[in-house]
């Protein structure tokens, strides 16, 4: 009867996540264009942030419970799922494949090849300490600089449409609610975790990577067929590599500094460091070659993560 109850919490919370995280990207689109923001800014940055805030809150909750290692799992686990999954689905959805000739995409490419990987790096002396965290923080700070250097990435304002000043603050504490709705389904997310950690004699960070990982990651899969359906295939991207650079870095570094993270077991991440190296080869060569990711190589991505799926599931 009790796992019963926690599959339907987990599942409650992760419908949760992925419901306010789509409004909540909804709604900064619509103060963005109320404030005339830049579309660079929305697409790279804004939406990104916003679609990451379900990984720092359970972050945050998991420092809390004393647990960070679940933060850890979750953020490697989402970013396979982001680059396999996620980037699969929209490649298959959209017309005639993703699009990708943005040389800020291009550049931005080989920045997330290098970030996915960083936290498996540092963290093989079994702890990621808090000066891996402020380190982490550090590479944050500089992709933001070289994302913001150049003012010729500024001069396409994010859709035109005028939204009035009390559509825009009806959409500002929208946002104040879905912040508060994503911290209640987070704790959710945790504690389903912990629950399924032990009742089915797994490791906590198995779970985090196979289970917390992927309902963390519904926003993004989400956003991605949606903007994918519309053609927005620089939106796609621009938000599943801020998906991954952002928990990578800006989070993991968070939570270290608050609670360093400890994996005594490095087990369950053995397979998941090879997944995660395959799947962000294969990101940056589909993005870097044809600068196009179409049908047959969503296929290969999606296919690539039902091989994680399975390995993690039978080692």
């Amino acid at each position: 009867m009790m796992t019963l109850v926690y599959v339907l919490v987990f599942i409650g919370s992760a419908l949760i996540l992925g419901y306010t995280s789509n409004r909540l990207i909804k709604s900064l689109s619509k103060v963005a264009r109320f404030l005339k923001w830049k579309e660079f800014v929305v697409a790279f940055f804004t939406m990104a942030l916003a679609a990451s805030l379900s990984n720092f809150f359970v972050g945050i909750s998991s420092v809390i419970h004393k647990i960070p290692e679940l933060s850890f799992s979750d953020v490697i686990g989402g970013s396979i799922v982001d680059l396999t999954l996620a980037a699969g689905l929209a490649a298959l959805i959209s017309n005639k494949g993703l699009k990708l000739k943005s040389r800020t995409v291009q550049g931005s490419a080989i920045f997330t090849l290098l970030i996915a990987i960083l936290p498996i790096l540092l963290i093989q002396d079994g702890i990621l300490s808090r000066f891996d965290g402020i380190l982490l923080i550090i590479v944050f700070c500089l992709y933001i600089f070289w994302v913001f250097k150049k003012e010729d990435r500024f001069t396409k304002e994010y859709n035109s449409e005028k939204v009035k000043p009390a559509n825009a603050l009806k959409n500002f504490f929208i946002i104040i609610l879905t912040v508060i709705a994503l911290l209640i389904a987070s704790e959710g997310i945790v504690q389903s975790a912990r629950y399924f950690a032990q009742a089915l004699g797994l490791s906590l960070p198995l779970v985090g990577l196979l289970i917390v990982g992927i309902g963390n990651a519904l926003p993004e899969i989400s956003f991605a067929v949606q903007a994918a359906k519309k053609g927005d295939d620089w939106l796609v991207i621009g938000d599943l590599m801020g998906s991954i650079i952002i928990p990578a870095t800006l989070v993991l570094g968070i939570v270290a500094i608050l609670s360093p993270i400890e994996i005594p077991d490095f087990s369950p991440f053995a397979i998941a460091r090879i997944f995660l190296v395959l799947a962000a080869l294969a990101f940056v060569i589909f993005t870097r070659t044809k600068q196009t990711i179409d049908k047959r190589e969503g296929l290969y991505l999606i296919g690539l993560y039902i091989l994680f799926l399975l390995a993690e599931i039978i080692a």
